[in-house]
């Protein structure tokens, strides 16, 4: 630590420290009113790099170097074998906090290692998206009359009818629902507001699980003990409901898939409505849908070719 300065010493002594930076970050973020599940995203990927940093005694950020952050990039993917998914989600979470630290301190002498470190891909594959199938399976398993079958039931259809992100599904409060079939999704991503829709067979089963409810909550989806379920508690959900149909359990985001790709297989929805209803601000992002889209017309003609079927 020779030829710093003293307060560079103080700097690097206390908000410097991997700990402490973190902690502050997190602050900073919560103070920007981020969701409660972006933190304990940012948490998770953040911590397990600064682990990986004081196994080979990086204490303080400005030690944090762009070989330092490559070399971590290849023990996820080499050694932990996390999926490009994952990897890329490490490489947002500590390029937010490294741009945040640089703007928040303005270190003395220190360049930002992220700036040097460029993007991983990300996997092009087609994630697939919950088959009609499964969902009349798990449907199946739900005993009409009882509070967790009927809520189950409207938890299934209205996730599929309304496509919308598992955070704003579990934000929806009793106030946001309309007799008319519209659900005001208040706690979008970016926390933006965006009105969604049901048919009729979803609000029928919204109206029977809602004859159960004898409770104070404001939360549309409440657990037995009348807690607001949770993202876990969804996910129990579908895991106890496809062991109870034997098939492997699909994931939540799978069924805003299949909603988007329903409506694009119609043929009745454009691409600009179906945007708004999934809440994308870009039209880029709507890419995998229409990927899938384009397979199945290739899929269609591969079985239905005029000439490969009659020459």
């Amino acid at each position: 630590m020779e030829n710093l300065t003293q307060r560079t010493i103080q700097f690097l002594s206390q908000e410097n420290s991997l700990g402490n930076s973190l902690s502050a970050f997190l602050i900073d973020r919560k103070a920007s009113e981020l969701s409660p599940r972006t933190l304990d995203f940012y948490k998770e990927k953040i911590e397990k790099f600064f682990k990986f940093c004081l196994d080979r005694d990086i204490q303080f950020v400005t030690q944090i170097t762009a070989g330092d952050l490559r070399e971590y990039m290849l023990y996820m993917a080499e050694v932990r074998n996390n999926n490009k998914g994952n990897i890329h989600g490490f490489y947002r979470s500590v390029r937010a906090f490294l741009n945040w630290f640089e703007n928040e301190f303005e270190p003395e002498d220190w360049k930002n290692p992220i700036k040097k470190v460029k993007a991983p891909k990300q996997s092009q594959e087609i994630l697939a998206p919950v088959s009609f199938e499964s969902i009349n399976a798990l449907l199946e398993t739900c005993i009409e009359g009882t509070f967790q079958g009927d809520r189950d039931k409207a938890i299934l259809l209205t996730l599929l009818d309304t496509g919308a992100r598992a955070s704003e599904f579990l934000g929806i409060d009793l106030e946001d629902i309309n007799p008319t079939g519209t659900i005001n999704l208040r706690h979008g991503k970016g926390d933006k507001s965006r009105i969604v829709y049901v048919g009729k067979k979803s609000k029928k089963a919204i109206r029977r699980y809602l004859k159960h409810r004898e409770d104070d909550s404001s939360a549309l989806w409440i657990t037995p003990a009348n807690n607001r379920l949770t993202y876990d508690g969804l996910r129990a959900i579908l895991t106890r409901r496809s062991k109870l149909a034997n098939i492997a359990p699909p994931p939540i985001h799978s069924f805003r898939r299949a909603f988007a790709l329903a409506m694009l297989r119609s043929g009745n929805v454009d691409i600009f409505s179906l945007q708004k209803l999934l809440g994308h601000a870009s039209i880029a992002v709507m890419r995998t849908y229409l990927a899938q889209n384009n397979e199945d017309t290739k899929q269609a003609h591969l079985k239905g070719s005029p000439v490969d079927s009659n020459f």
